[in-house]
């Protein structure tokens, strides 16, 4: 199993991080989920459906230019700048050029790449702010055990219900397969997926959605995306969660 093998890599490069019980833990695990899905499509790429073989190149760049993006932040990001916000104001404001903002920026470049032709330029616009977006909302998932695995997951099976029929759809299910995996070693805080993983995650449903959701869904689903970010900004997501017993229900499930 290749987890295990990543892991150990990791821990003897060093390359640690304190998680929020200020523990010692290795980052950037989350690499594991392109080098997974990558060889899942390959292995059965003869066998999958005609229109799902001929854009499995899209999906993997998708995947592959988030993964790096999110590799640049976990190694070399530091963290006294933090948030949209504070790395767009470094960047404009300070002429500090910090990996917040190259992901941010090369996160757009590789969605205007990748939505490019999907439409009239306002589609693409929409379709543009669906990847980046997602991206984004699972990297700010990520500040708890478990908790943007579970959120992909939640948003694949919306996905696969709104999406149902589309070949594309079957990205995502070779992305859970890699998630579930190696979500148990997040839930028990042995591991941290990183912005490695959080933004290749975020990546597979964006690209996946602007490519099954029909466009009043997409409308809607990126509304819906704007709100959470404008509510994250303002208040803290993790205190929302612990004040509402249904979602810190959900929060602490399968955790320690």
């Amino acid at each position: 199993m290749i987890l295990p093998k990543i892991i150990t890599i990791i821990q003897e490069a060093s390359f640690l991080r304190l998680n929020y019980k200020n523990e010692l833990i290795p980052v950037g695990v989350g690499i594991v989920f392109f080098l997974t899905t990558l060889l899942v499509i390959t292995v059965f790429l003869p066998f999958l459906p005609e229109r799902a073989s001929i854009k499995a190149d899209a999906f993997l760049l998708a995947f592959a230019i988030f993964t790096c993006l999110g590799l640049v932040d976990d190694v070399w990001g530091s963290k006294v700048t933090s948030g949209l916000k504070g790395h767009l104001f470094a960047s404009f404001k300070k002429g500090q050029l910090t990996t917040g903002a190259i992901k941010a920026t090369f996160g757009l470049v590789g969605a205007a790449l990748l939505t490019v032709n999907t439409g009239s330029w306002l589609w693409v616009l929409v379709n543009i702010l669906m990847v980046v977006l997602t991206v984004n909302t699972i990297n700010l998932l990520d500040l708890r055990p478990g908790r943007a695995g579970k959120g992909f997951l939640f948003l694949t099976v919306i996905f696969f219900i709104l999406g149902w029929g589309e070949e594309e759809i079957i990205f995502l299910a070779a992305v859970s397969g890699s998630l579930l995996a190696y979500l148990g070693f997040d839930l028990k805080a042995k591991t941290m997926m990183g912005d490695t993983g959080a933004n290749a995650l975020g990546a597979a449903l964006g690209v996946v959605a602007v490519w099954v959701l029909a466009a009043p869904v997409k409308i809607i689903y990126l509304v819906c995306l704007i709100i959470f970010h404008i509510v994250t900004e303002k208040y803290s997501f993790t205190q929302i969660i612990a004040q509402n017993r249904f979602l810190n229900f959900l929060d602490l499930l399968g955790r320690k």
